[in-house]
């Protein structure tokens, strides 16, 4: 009976190594995504090549460290058959690797708008305030979210969605500003800067998705996860 209690509790011991090394990842793969949206923002508004190209040719490394997470957490699926919290923990991993891989590729979309107008500014002047407002917001964002997954603090998570109403708001006034009469950019102009706001927006809506996953791990109940 002993033998067995033994061999038990060392099996349990490997599958908390494991959640443990998949939390760990998941956090790794956010500071990648925060270094790659804080070089995008400041190629975006300052035009800055540079750093364009270092964020995309940094994509693929986040790509590759997402797959090799979501492969760490099948194995764990396949081999652990988790149940409960340790289910959801391992479920919910995977969801917030492919949120967090997807926030990397958005950065890379905004250095590729920096790229692509190099060496002109892809932000009109009457914008430039804005955008740089909706940066600082996005990159307070990504450097949260490595803190939520580590702390699992809910008033962190609520942080996060107080933010992204923001810069919601701020992406509706760029809609604003490109529909109204007196807008005067070219049409190339009107694509950038919608498109550059939308990558903005994007990226704040699937840190609140993390935030909504990290919830949802401490109750249990999808219904019970939004974000107040």
């Amino acid at each position: 009976m002993g033998v067995s209690e033994s061999q038990e509790d060392l099996v349990r011991k490997v599958f908390q190594e494991e959640l443990a090394d998949v939390q760990q990842r998941l956090v790794g793969l956010s500071d990648e995504v925060l270094v790659a949206i804080t070089k995008a923002v400041e190629a975006f508004n300052t035009s800055n090549l540079h750093l364009a190209e270092e964020v995309i040719g940094g994509d693929e490394r986040i790509d590759d460290a997402a797959v090799d997470l979501d492969e760490l957490s099948i194995t764990i699926l396949a081999k652990q058959q988790p149940v409960a919290k340790d289910l959801r923990t391992v479920v919910s991993a995977l969801r917030m690797s492919a949120s967090i891989e997807r926030m990397g590729d958005l950065a890379g979309h905004i250095a590729q708008l920096a790229r692509y107008r190099f060496p002109e500014s892809a932000v009109p002047g009457e914008l430039r305030a804005g955008f740089q407002r909706m940066g600082e917001l996005v990159i307070d964002i990504a450097r949260k979210v490595p803190i939520l997954l580590q702390t699992e603090d809910d008033s962190v998570a609520r942080e996060i969605t107080a933010q992204d109403d923001e810069i919601d708001t701020l992406h509706q006034a760029v809609f604003d500003t490109v529909l109204a009469p007196s807008w005067k950019g070219s049409p190339a102009d009107t694509v950038d800067v919608t498109l550059a706001s939308r990558y903005h927006e994007r990226f704040a809506d699937h840190a609140v998705l993390i935030a909504q996953k990290v919830v949802y791990l401490e109750t249990g109940d999808w219904k019970d996860s939004s974000i107040s």
